[in-house]
């Protein structure tokens, strides 16, 4: 039964490999704003979180499928309607249950579906230690106003919690001007920021062994914080754009796994982001609306 699942497993990582590699490429064009471009994150994830998809004669798997890859259906209540698992190494010569090409196959996954769970279930653990020690530590912060609280305890601002978030900041920033600070920590919860992260590590964990699974992550969370930046100036608008990026180089860098940090990605890119920002006008959104819904239809739907 283990072994099944790694297999499978295995196989949705490296579909959501060469999603991810497409949605990495689409980051390139500079034209498309990161509040655009974040959302892309969901097709890679989604392909490593779930083993089904919808068929589809026009999507990135049915060209594939003419070179490799072959398609399972496991629920078709349609003639035009199926719903498939994309079997991306061929392994297998059946499925349920998985009997491979050659008996060493199954030796493999075997013992690699151990040392999988074993790896998965470490990490998992890990980052459930981390997630409570970090909520502790900021538990004897001090109220300052609203959600806003201060401590000594970290070096940068950030948003701790999920479903009572809390804006921690240095106790050295009690006399500062906070507002742009605040508003930005306030823009990672409404966003439910939190908690995309950790959904984000937890699927990792368990792909722990893609290295290209780490890289998505590491620009997922740049991403968001690129994207918490644009959406922030779009209310500010671009006049405030130097004060904004003024507060951000104050603000001293401060590793945070759980929590959405006001220096949390390169201030480099960052800044060079935040002095270029265009406000999106209801042409261009529309166009990229109709992109990244193509994209989406794409890159999620299987070979049928």
């Amino acid at each position: 039964m283990l072994q099944e699942v790694f297999y499978w497993i295995f196989n949705m990582s490296v579909t959501a490999t060469l999603t991810g590699v497409i949605v990495m490429l689409v980051r390139l064009i500079k034209k498309i704003p990161r509040r655009v471009t974040v959302f892309l994150w969901i097709i890679p994830f989604l392909r490593m979180a779930f083993p089904f998809g919808l068929n589809s004669k026009y999507g990135l798997m049915a060209l594939l499928s003419k070179l490799t890859t072959k398609t399972i259906v496991v629920y078709q209540p349609t003639d035009a309607i199926a719903f498939s698992m994309t079997n991306s190494i061929m392994a297998a010569d059946t499925y349920f249950p998985i009997t491979y090409k050659v008996n060493i196959l199954g030796d493999i996954f075997r013992v690699a579906s151990v040392v999988w769970i074993i790896v998965s279930l470490a990490i998992l653990l890990m980052l459930a230690v981390t997630y409570f020690t970090t909520i502790y530590e900021i538990k004897d912060s001090t109220h300052l106003k609203d959600k806003i609280y201060l401590s000594e305890k970290i070096v940068s601002p950030a948003v701790y919690g999920i479903v009572k978030p809390k804006i921690i900041l240095p106790a050295s920033y009690k006399d500062r001007d906070i507002e742009l600070i605040v508003l930005h920590e306030k823009t990672h919860i409404r966003s439910f920021d939190n908690l995309w992260r950790i959904i984000a590590f937890v699927i990792v964990a368990v792909h722990w062994f893609n290295p290209l699974s780490w890289l998505f992550l590491k620009a997922f969370l740049a991403d968001i914080e690129l994207s918490c930046d644009e959406r922030v100036l779009s209310k500010i608008g671009y006049d405030r754009a130097k004060d904004y990026a003024a507060s951000l180089l104050e603000s001293k860098q401060g590793a945070t796994v759980f929590a959405s940090a006001f220096g949390g990605a390169k201030i480099r890119t960052r800044i060079e982001n935040i002095l270029s920002f265009k406000k999106l006008t209801w042409l261009s959104l529309t166009v990229f609306i109709a992109l990244i819904g193509a994209i989406f239809y794409a890159l999620l739907t299987n070979a049928g």
